[in-house]
């Protein structure tokens, strides 16, 4: 079977289309057939006729043969233009801006391509048909798989922002619990302090300071315990955070890539790499600040 260098969807796109303007073509020889059968039933009556009514015949002959090929060329032209008109339609919703090349529909290499293309189509769909009947297809989605790597992008982008935000949060968090244990480290230096300075006292008064000393170091230490076990809890919170981000990151350039090369064979590559350049310059920003 000849090739058209195209997809398998796009081919059997191409098919459809084929089978659809074989039948055209096929009702249009079939009304010139019949314009020539009633000029033989209607004019052909008598035996001989002369020059004058053979001319009168052809005349009205062409006449009406030329009235249907151009009704059927003006209405194969509109239809190739809705069909165009689709093709156009779909890529305007992705800001593409498809381009032809008109000098390839007189390549008359490319036309044999598809003149045999269409041969073995045909040779093949016939031996189909007499061998099993055609099942009925379900008719595609409107959704084509752009669209759905586009969603795709779209939520993970939506994930990466709660994840900033969470970071953010426990990053706030962490700060706090920070400053709680410099202010508790700095009561404790205050109270030895004042332990020191207390020396020359009674040993009774010092006895007591010592036990406010032993309570109050005690009770640090139970804060500071607390405060290194929040700690580590929220450590460990931001490192899971930091590798759940990091994993949709990931994903995310999974994404842009997949949807990089379905677009970089077409002529809006270079739109298309201007918006992936912006996103990547975010995802470099948040690297950039998780650093820090």
């Amino acid at each position: 079977q000849a090739e058209l260098g195209i997809n398998e969807h796009h081919q059997n796109e191409v098919v459809s289309y084929m089978r659809f303007a074989r039948f055209k073509r096929g009702m249009c020889l079939k009304t010139v057939d019949s314009c020539f059968q009633d000029l033989k039933d209607s004019r052909l009556v008598e035996e001989t006729f002369t020059v004058d009514e053979v001319i009168d015949m052809l005349d009205g002959l062409q006449s009406v043969v030329h009235s249907e090929v151009e009704s059927e060329l003006i209405n194969t032209t509109y239809t190739n233009v809705l069909l165009l008109r689709q093709l156009f339609s779909q890529a305007e919703k992705w800001y593409l801006k498809l381009q032809t090349d008109v000098s390839d529909l007189e390549n008359r290499e490319l036309l044999d391509q598809v003149a045999e293309f269409e041969k073995s189509e045909y040779t093949s769909s016939n031996k189909k048909s007499t061998a099993d009947p055609i099942k009925p297809k379900l008719a595609p989605l409107n959704d084509t798989g752009s669209e759905l790597l586009n969603k795709t992008v779209a939520h993970l982008q939506e994930e990466n922002e709660k994840l900033k935000t969470r970071l953010r949060t426990i990053e706030t968090q962490a700060t706090a619990a920070l400053d709680e244990k410099s202010k508790l480290e700095k009561s404790l230096r205050d109270l030895q302090m004042i332990q020191g300075d207390q020396k020359n006292n009674a040993n009774q008064d010092i006895t007591e300071l010592e036990n406010k000393v032993a309570a109050l170091k005690s009770q640090f230490e139970k804060t500071l315990n607390d405060t290194t076990a929040n700690q580590k809890f929220l450590e460990e919170d931001l490192v899971t955070t930091k590798h759940d981000l990091l994993k949709v990151q990931d994903q995310l350039s999974t994404a842009e890539k997949e949807l990089e090369k379905k677009f970089q064979q077409t002529a809006a590559y270079r739109n298309m790499k201007e918006i992936l350049t912006k996103k990547n310059e975010q995802i470099k920003d948040l690297r950039r600040r998780l650093s820090k």
